[in-house]
């Protein structure tokens, strides 16, 4: 579940930096960057858990952030940049709340430290979505 919720963590980051170049309306600038800032305390926060346990957790990989990247830049060559990359941080944080979702309910004695935090990021995503869809 670290892993997890460390990989989704990481994708969310790539995700709001890729678009971070684009001129966009201040307020969704604000936002991204608000999340990315909660990303990152997450992301620290798994690899403090980690630490503490003597645990390695794999990293997202160089690739995936690349196809990413790529992708998103396809994404966004044309139409209404706030609406586009607001539906982008939707979908992510829907794949991601899902994700998440997923392993509270099938992981069986699992840390309470760690679905502690898996909880924080489920409830990150849920407040992300709500707050992108008034930039569709």
């Amino acid at each position: 579940m670290l892993s997890s919720i460390l990989k989704t963590t990481q994708m969310g980051q790539v995700g709001i930096r890729c678009v971070m170049s684009y001129p966009v309306n201040p307020a969704l600038k604000k936002a991204l960057k608000d999340q990315l800032q909660e990303y990152d305390a997450i992301e620290s926060e798994a690899h403090a858990l980690a630490s503490r346990r003597g645990w390695e957790v794999p990293e997202l990989s160089q690739s995936i952030k690349a196809m990413s990247t790529v992708m998103t830049r396809a994404s966004l060559m044309a139409g209404n940049t706030d609406s586009r990359i607001a539906a982008m941080m939707i979908n992510g944080n829907t794949r991601g709340l899902i994700k998440s979702e997923k392993n509270a309910h099938h992981t069986r004695r699992a840390d309470p430290a760690i679905t502690n935090l898996n909880s924080k990021l489920i409830q990150r995503e849920s407040d992300n979505i709500q707050q992108m869809r008034k930039f569709l």
